[in-house]
């Protein structure tokens, strides 16, 4: 019982029971129970909470023990509680009764003052509606008067009413007091029209759908094409007389009325259009002076020198400081669209890049016309404006820059392909040596189309990046050519590209690849010297990253063909130890001397002479000077280091040979003495036919090392050598190296 009533079970409550949660007000028994079921079975969550409900009985029951006094003392104090409650419902009923009175009266006026409004909001709607409709009708009114009103000659001018024109324009009166003449004053009064015309626009934009608007539309029409003649007479007549005054006022009207397209195709056919057609007709029997070609720079300059004379003052006009006419845009949609008109109507073989040569010329000549027409621009947003035009961007489209860029890829690259095809390296006459600095002619073909590339006469700028890839391309080929082909006379086998045609390399003589190594030495020079100097000077604009990126490109290129020169050295190497091995097969035949016989050696053989020949006379051909010092020592010392290798090979490989063969014989000897008691004393003192082979090896190489002296190279400093010499050199003489 003592833990039913005061005993503490909080400490015996798990950790997944919580009371505190009973008592939140968004307590929800089902939410409770899912969120637990998953963990808790469901006999022990129902044991838990019967035992919280003792323990909550519990605390009842000491709450009631404690204020048991104040309990029973409640009931006593609540003495006639139902005539205390109808006192007091009374008074709230007559409170309820005025506040519903007061609400419905509220409500009412509310209801009323809302119908007001609606009816004044109606009719302030219907008053505007009314007032522009007046003002429309007023306007049309005005414009029709002002339109009839304007004067068409002098005559006409001195009948105007003065007192009119100054309530038409506070500035007119004075204007005319002045001087101001017939077509200043009409285009005075038509840049007073336009602006009522524009005003009018905005009413039959707001009232556009009512039917007294849809009747008027025919005279707001009559009015419109009023204007616009009228308009476009006054501005002809000012361009004509380049009355700056008067177009000005034109201009204003045309960009008040917002029909700029109008001026500027007024400006085109009345002005730069009769000018571009005398120098480029749209018929070529009408050329001056009979010329019918399709060059357009002398075309450029000409109209250059007409839009300066007869177009400027035009421009200076719609590009004034704070004038708004801003809007108007006469160098593309007037000048370039008549250029542009005149081109493809009198000159269409301009734009065709069939022509590579005259391609380029007049796509260069046409930016820059593009770019002397910019210089009229006033400010940086002004060139901004007059690229983005649509002519404008017709105008570049004409010229298909791709199509040229393929045909020259198709000529630059086609030709260095067709060169390296041929099956035999071709060298330079000795005419175009003294020109070129190159000897073969696949080098001269790369380097020309290299420079092709970056030339004045080929390059666009606007490709670059595409002149750059071809120039690695064409790098690229060559470097693989030459590997190939490399690869291919080592292998003996042509067959195995012979996309590459690497047969030329296995027809190749030795001294032909001195050629390649001077070739290959002075494109690696010009890469990284005034060729790289010439990329970057052409694309000096680029950031500095992108140059970075170039010149790294170049290097990477520079170094692909630097790689080859080890492998060019090889071949060579090769190529002369093969003929020099030919001669040191005769070693061979030492053996046969010397076998069976007596015979000791006494000087050196004759094949010994023979084994530098090829590289001595490799050594003084007439093509060595194009090699340099540190190329030729480097075929030097390795031809030699090679063809010792090769020597001491075969050398031991014959002693070798011979030592094994003795004691064969010897042991055939000494098994058949043996047979027949015979002592074998005798032959112990003879010199062994292994003896005499290494005294002729040691008298040849001592030889060898003299002719290799001869060359200029050191015969001790070659291992093979030195092994070599211990091999066959008596004991009393292994220790130094003379000869």
């Amino acid at each position: 019982m003592a833990d039913l009533f005061g005993g503490d079970t909080s400490e015996s409550s798990p950790l997944w029971f919580d009371p505190s949660s009973f008592l939140s007000p968004s307590f929800d028994p089902d939410a409770y129970l899912s969120s637990l079921r998953s963990f808790v079975p469901l006999d022990s969550l129902s044991r838990e909470l019967r035992h919280h409900l003792a323990s909550l009985k519990s605390e009842l029951l000491d709450l009631v023990n404690r204020d048991y006094a104040d309990f029973v003392s409640l009931t006593t104090r609540l003495v006639d509680v139902d005539s205390a409650v109808a006192r007091m419902r009374a008074p709230v009923a007559e409170l309820r009764d005025k506040v519903e009175g007061f609400r419905s009266a509220v409500a009412a006026a509310l209801e009323s003052l809302e119908d007001g409004l609606r009816q004044r909001a109606e009719a302030a709607a219907a008053r505007e509606v009314l007032e522009l409709l007046l003002d429309t009708f007023h306007v049309v009114s005005k414009v029709e008067k002002l339109i009839k009103e304007l004067p068409s000659t002098p005559a006409d001018l001195a009948r105007t009413d003065v007192s009119h024109l100054e309530k038409i324009n506070g500035a007119s009166l004075q204007h005319l007091e002045n001087g101001t003449d017939l077509r200043e004053t009409q285009s005075i009064l038509l840049e007073r029209i336009a602006s009522e015309m524009n005003r009018l626009k905005f009413y039959i934009s707001h009232a556009k759908d009512l039917p007294f608007i849809e009747n008027m539309e025919k005279r707001i029409q009559n009015v419109t094409l009023l204007l616009d003649g009228s308009l476009g007479h006054c501005f002809v007549d000012g361009l004509e007389h380049q009355d700056a005054n008067a177009i000005y006022n034109c201009l204003r009207a045309y960009a008040a009325i917002d029909n700029t397209s109008a001026a500027e195709e007024i400006f085109r056919e009345t002005i730069v259009a009769p000018l571009i057609q005398k120098v480029i007709p749209h018929d070529q029997s009408l050329a001056p002076n009979g010329a019918s070609s399709d060059e357009l720079e002398m075309d450029y300059q000409q109209i250059a020198q007409c839009i300066e004379k007869d177009c400027k003052f035009l421009l200076e006009i719609s590009s004034s400081a704070n004038s708004g006419l801003h809007v108007f845009d006469f160098l593309a949609n007037s000048i370039l669209k008549e250029v542009l008109y005149a081109i493809q109507k009198g000159k269409p073989g301009a734009f065709s890049p069939g022509r590579p040569k005259e391609f380029l010329k007049n796509y260069k000549s046409s930016l820059a016309f593009l770019a002397c027409l910019e210089g009229y621009c006033p400010s940086r947003s002004a060139v901004s404006k007059f690229r983005s035009e649509t002519i404008y961007i017709d105008f570049m489209r004409q010229w298909n820059v791709g199509v040229y860029f393929s045909l020259r890829f198709q000529e630059i690259a086609g030709s260095l392909d067709s060169t390296l095809m041929v099956p035999s390296i071709t060298p330079v006459d000795s005419n175009q040596l003294k020109q070129q600095k190159l000897t073969l002619k696949q080098s001269v073909v790369l380097l020309e189309g290299l420079k092709s590339c970056w030339s004045e006469d080929i390059l666009v700028i606007s490709f670059s990046d595409k002149f750059l890839r071809l120039s690695l391309q064409l790098l690229s080929r060559y470097s693989t050519w030459l590997s190939s082909g490399l690869a291919a006379r080592k292998e003996h086998n042509a067959s195995s590209d012979t996309v590459l045609n690497s047969e030329w390399a296995i027809a190749a003589h030795i001294e032909d690849f001195i050629y390649v190594i001077h070739d290959l030495g002075y494109l690696v020079d010009e890469l990284t010297g005034d060729y790289l100097e010439d990329i970057l000077r052409h694309l000096e604009s680029c950031s500095a990253d992108v140059l970075v990126l170039v010149k790294q490109s170049i290097l990477q290129a520079k170094k692909s063909l630097a790689d080859c020169l080890p492998a060019v050295v090889d071949t060579m190497i090769e190529g002369i130890v093969k003929k020099s091995v030919e001669d040191l097969r005769q070693l061979k035949g030492i053996t046969a001397t010397y076998r069976m016989t007596n015979k000791l050696p006494v000087r050196h053989s004759p094949y010994v002479s023979g084994i530098l020949r090829p590289l001595k006379a490799f050594l003084e051909g007439d093509r060595i000077v194009l090699l340099t010092k540190e190329t030729v020592n480097e075929l030097l010392l390795g031809t030699t280091e090679r063809i010792t290798n090769r020597y001491y090979e075969i050398a031991a490989d014959v002693v070798n040979v011979a030592r094994k063969t003795e004691n064969s014989l010897m042991r055939i000897r000494q098994g058949a003495q043996r047979r027949v008691g015979a002592s074998s004393d005798a032959s112990d003192n003879n010199i062994s036919d292994t003896e005499k082979i290494c005294m002729q090896l040691f008298l040849d190489i001592q030889e060898y090392g003299r002719n290799l002296a001869a060359l200029g190279v050191n015969a001790a400093e070659i291992p093979a050598y030195c092994s070599f010499w211990q091999f066959v050199a008596p004991e009393d003489k292994q220790a130094k190296i003379i000869f």
